[in-house]
């Protein structure tokens, strides 16, 4: 008895329900081996640079000599797939070279983390140096590192745990969380963020210069009065009096210019944004030009950002931590409470 085959549409149906129901998800790029590269002078601390235009970034430091990536992104200079299909254009590439002990990752103009879903993981040896430009967004989470930490950023919560080099933070719309195994006295510290809460730790015995500002946002701590000696400034706008040495009238003028200066930092930091994209369009044009040196052995470099606004106005606490004799560490932050925490033992 001869038997009738549902339709062909009806088959590829049914085979796509049953994917469904097993949760499989079609993966947006092939992730292979983790890539390892090696610096040219193992025993001396490297550098490592990345210029990523979307996408998370993880940083771990380890005790290895080498640098381990694992990444959703395909080597720019990959011809050929697990599957055999050679590719011929990528949306999603990397290029990853080293030059003098400095290895730079660098997406070019690829947005194909625009989704949220790109990730960079890298583990490194714990004296590494660190550089960041993350362009548009992009959660940023570096820990175990000794080495120097240097970020600019667009978007994105930044976590830096277990460090103990000098910190450099500038980003436009970002949480920073910061906690120190120590501090060193050659190794200043400073982290600004226009929009969003910054939370630093400190060992508790550690002394330290500290300067913290703030314009619309608490300034907090759990350290005693002792320990942290401090004096507090209200800054109204360059020229204007002091709040606790002010007449009545003195005061509503400063009210007064604290607005308008708070209004004119708001415009300022929405040109900063939409610089941005100019910017982009800049950074593809010295893209095609950092290619052309790439292909010559030469390190590509990473595009700048545009800069934090200035701030201005607001509260300043500055003092001395266990005395003072320490690094400076400054903090500002234009909208969002800024804590300085004991580190926990």
């Amino acid at each position: 008895m001869k038997t009738s085959r549902p339709p062909l549409s009806l088959l590829l149906a049914a085979c796509a329900l049953a994917l469904l129901a097993t949760g499989f998800t079609v993966p947006r790029a092939q992730a292979g081996a983790p890539t390892v590269i090696a610096f040219s002078d193992p025993d001396k601390p490297g550098t490592v640079k990345l210029s990523v235009k979307m996408g998370d970034i993880t940083i771990t430091g380890s005790d290895r000599q080498d640098v381990s990536l694992e990444t959703d992104y395909q080597p720019e200079d990959a011809p050929v797939r697990s599957d055999g299909l050679r590719v011929l254009t990528e949306s999603a590439t990397y290029k990853l070279v080293e030059k003098d002990n400095v290895i730079v990752l660098d997406t070019g103009n690829s947005w194909a983390g625009f989704n949220g879903e790109s990730e960079f993981h890298l583990e490194v040896p714990r004296g590494t140096n660190v550089v960041i430009a993350n362009g548009f967004g992009g959660e940023i989470s570096i820990a175990h590192l000794d080495g120097d930490i240097e970020i600019k950023s667009m978007n994105g919560e930044i976590n830096l745990d277990d460090i103990a080099g000098g910190v450099l933070v500038e980003t436009m719309n970002s949480e920073i969380s910061a906690k120190f195994a120590k501090l060193s006295a050659n190794k200043p510290i400073s982290l600004t963020s226009m929009n969003g809460e910054i939370d630093i730790h400190v060992p508790a015995d550690a002394p330290a210069k500290v300067r913290l500002r703030t314009q619309n946002g608490a300034i907090l701590t759990d350290f005693d009065a002792k320990t942290l000696v401090t004096q507090t400034e209200e800054l109204l706008g360059p020229g204007r009096p002091n709040l606790h040495n002010s007449t009545g009238s003195d005061i509503r003028e400063a009210v007064r210019e604290a607005v308008r200066a708070g209004v004119e930092a708001a415009r300022e930091a929405a040109n900063a944004v939409r610089e941005a994209a100019q910017a982009a369009r800049e950074e593809a044009r010295a893209q095609r030009e950092a290619n052309d040196a790439a292909r010559t052995g030469s390190i590509p470099p990473i595009a700048p950002l545009p800069p934090v606004p200035a701030m201005t106005g607001g509260k300043i606490v500055s003092g001395a931590l266990n005395g003072g004799n320490g690094p400076e560490i400054y903090v500002a932050a234009m909208n969002g409470d800024i804590t300085l925490r004991k580190a926990n033992d």
